[in-house]
């Protein structure tokens, strides 16, 4: 796995992005309803975020009330402790809709940026304990895998997944070359935090409650996302997957979430991706909607593709 780090991700009250239909490039306003955040208001009691590794044992990731379903949350500015910089956080929550998420199949092939991209290779740590179903071992040995370290699903598939995007990072697919964009992952059965306050120089991925309704997902991201281009970069993302109120499976169960459809869509937002919601672009990866028994978004489509390609 490898590839480059970048992002172009220009959120204000109202998301201003570039939408790319396939050759033709269309400047226009994506409009995202983002909640605003300081943060004092996503100070929850310490330990309020994250993974108690312990089986059968949850924290919660706490959205603010004012979320009120929206796909993206602010959550204010902080300092990069790695960087020094300033940098702005957004919380992308990935929700279930039922069907198709209520418009028709389109020939989109649109793509919409968040306005950064990664320029360092970082890695990430990925904690497979969870409650929704997912294969894993836990130190022990007592879970339904073999006990070798990085040998569960969620880590073994996310490692996939973020190989699809590094792939499509020269606009073309399964051709061998690629960027490095994410980095490598380690397994591990430690804490992990999401951060809703500022960022902590981890990029953390695992199970807990959302507190969200209906939120099967969330990517966090910081980064710089304004100002000279030149300037705007990604450093940092956190993912957690709701396993309370959702049950995941790894081939496409009718009452589950397939984990392979919604990682490949989240780690889309950790290399700089935003969400569409045009009926049009319904059969794009990043098509903001997801669906019990999904499969569809294991693959990246064309606009995926081109807007990796545009960024990396």
């Amino acid at each position: 796995m490898g590839y480059n780090r970048c992002a172009l991700f220009a959120i204000s009250a109202k998301f201003l992005g570039s939408i790319y239909m396939r050759d033709k490039l269309v400047m226009g306003a994506l409009l995202l309803t983002l909640v605003t955040m300081t943060s004092t208001a996503v100070a929850a009691p310490s330990g309020s975020f994250g993974w108690l590794g312990q089986l059968g044992s949850h924290r919660t990731l706490v959205l603010p009330a004012t979320a009120d379903h929206s796909p993206v949350i602010t959550l204010g500015t902080a300092v990069d402790l790695t960087t020094g910089q300033t940098v702005d956080g957004y919380a992308i929550v990935h929700y279930a809709k039922g069907g198709n998420g209520g418009g028709k199949p389109g020939s989109g092939g649109g793509y919409a940026l968040m306005g950064a991209k990664w320029k360092t290779v970082e890695p990430w740590l990925l904690n497979p304990v969870n409650t929704g179903g997912l294969p894993y071992d836990p130190p022990g040995g007592f879970g339904n895998n073999n006990s070798t370290p990085g040998s569960s699903f969620a880590f073994w598939n996310t490692s996939y997944d973020i190989d699809k995007w590094e792939d499509a990072a020269d606009g073309v697919m399964g051709n061998g070359s690629g960027t490095d964009i994410l980095g490598d992952g380690t397994e591990t059965f430690s804490t992990l935090t999401a951060d809703l306050v500022a960022p902590d120089g981890l990029n953390e991925v695992y199970f807990a409650d959302v507190s969200e309704s209906g939120a099967i997902a969330v990517t966090i991201v910081w980064g710089i996302f304004s100002g000279p281009p030149q300037n705007r970069q990604l450093v940092e993302w956190d993912q957690v997957y709701d396993d309370v109120d959702y049950d995941w499976s790894t081939f496409g169960e009718a009452s589950k979430m397939d984990f392979e459809n919604i990682a490949t869509h989240e780690l889309g937002h950790s290399v700089g991706l935003a969400d569409l919601y045009s009926p049009a672009d319904l059969e794009q990866t990043m098509y903001g909607y997801a669906d019990f028994g999904e499969t569809k978004k294991q693959t990246l489509e064309s606009g995926d593709i081109a807007g990796t390609d545009k960024l990396y």
